[in-house]
């Protein structure tokens, strides 16, 4: 699309013309620089609410350029390792756990398959981008020969988004909130592999939000129904009534990708 006649500067070009001044005592002064162009300026607590618009308005500008509607979001543990590593597995229970990084693997490969008949504009898969269960799921939409998203987040640990990320759909983010607002905005389903504290994080705040009218039903797909069943009594909640019967019926649970899959063909067919 070509760019709209400009009265004023843009602001790249006052950028460069800024670079380009004298170098005196004014000019190296932190207050004469560029205010979108410093850091300091822009990292003050006073700059908190530009700097969640911020993160909120890059990933939608860049996702919208590229045309993308829906996702299919992938939750899942980073430590999990894919079935070749599972020796060196912390545990036996995530080395055992770990045939549901090949579940994720084949999830996305089949789901991208079939996000490319839309040539990539709906049901993108979506990961957090680091290593274990994201991984495989970026991993699969590559080997699909498709895109996919990749939603990091800046940790003490973990930081480098996986290699099998597609660079121009791979964003970074300071704050958790606007990083699951973007996981959620544009969901058609959402699949939770094993994981720890951030996947239950996850899983829970979805939950609560179908549970609340606050987002659209959509098929939520918990995969390794004995993992899920051993760490969370559901029935004990709802007989306790701190949830209704009927929340429990807003999961499924399943083994394979290819049950995943029928889930979500049920509800698009």
């Amino acid at each position: 699309m070509a760019r709209k006649q400009r009265t004023f500067p843009n602001a790249e070009e006052d950028i460069k013309k800024a670079a380009g001044v004298p170098d005196t005592a004014q000019t190296r002064s932190p207050a004469y620089r560029l205010a979108f162009t410093d850091d300091d300026f822009m990292c003050r607590d006073e700059l908190r609410a530009t700097r969640i618009q911020l993160e909120m308005l890059k990933p939608e500008l860049i996702m919208a350029e590229r045309g993308i509607e829906s996702t299919i979001v992938m939750f899942g543990g980073a430590r999990i390792p894919e079935p070749a590593k599972k020796d060196e597995a912390r545990t036996k229970t995530l080395a055992d756990l770990s045939k549901y990084y090949e579940e994720a693997r084949e999830f996305a490969r089949l789901m991208t398959v079939k996000s490319m008949e839309s040539y990539g504009h709906e049901n993108v898969v979506v990961t957090g981008g680091g290593p274990g269960v994201m991984e495989a799921g970026n991993r699969g939409a590559a080997e699909a020969g498709g895109a996919s998203i990749a939603l990091n987040i800046v940790l003490p640990h973990e930081q480098a988004p996986n290699e099998y990320c597609t660079p121009e759909l791979c964003f970074n983010f300071h704050y958790f909130a606007t990083r699951k607002i973007h996981f959620l905005m544009r969901a058609k389903a959402i699949t939770v592999f094993p994981g720890g504290f951030g996947t239950l994080d996850e899983l829970f705040e979805t939950l609560t939000l179908i549970q609340t009218g606050r987002m659209e039903r959509m098929p939520v797909i918990l995969f390794g129904e004995k993992f899920w069943r051993s760490i969370i009594n559901w029935e004990t909640l709802a007989d306790a009534g701190t949830i209704s019967a009927e929340d429990i019926e807003l999961f499924k649970f399943v083994e394979t990708a290819q049950q995943a899959i029928e889930i979500i063909e049920a509800v698009d067919a």
